[in-house]
């Protein structure tokens, strides 16, 4: 079973995509804010981070970035989520180290064929 962190800090997006993992039967821990959502990836280690970009305390960009900093979670799939469906945010996401990026409202279908996909790599 695959271990997800799910960063937001919208509640009720944070839980519909809480419930709809744990149906997909996926473990499941949630992050409110970026600076949480780095000290959750380093104790919880995750197998995948859906990672929102507008974060209150430490935006999503800085806190992708603070992971791919860190040795024992550098590697771990990271997936933007995010209202703005700009390229330049797609472009600058996969810049500072996102694996994928997925824009609100979310697909979740889609969202959870990128997930299987960079599962299966990092496995």
């Amino acid at each position: 079973m695959s271990k997800i962190l799910v960063v937001e800090d919208s509640p009720m997006i944070q839980e519909i995509l809480i419930e709809r993992l744990l149906l997909r039967d996926y473990e499941v821990v949630a992050a409110n804010n970026g600076q949480e959502a780095v000290e959750l990836a380093q104790r919880e280690r995750p197998d995948l981070i859906l990672m929102d970009i507008s974060l209150p305390v430490m935006d999503g960009w800085e806190a992708t970035q603070c992971i791919r900093n860190i040795d024992n979670i550098k590697d771990t799939p990271i997936i933007a989520l995010t209202a703005h469906a700009l390229i330049e945010d797609r472009n600058k996401s996969l810049e500072l180290g996102c694996n994928d990026f997925e824009t609100k409202p979310i697909n979740f279908s889609q969202l959870v064929l990128k997930m299987e996909s960079l599962l299966s790599k990092h496995e």
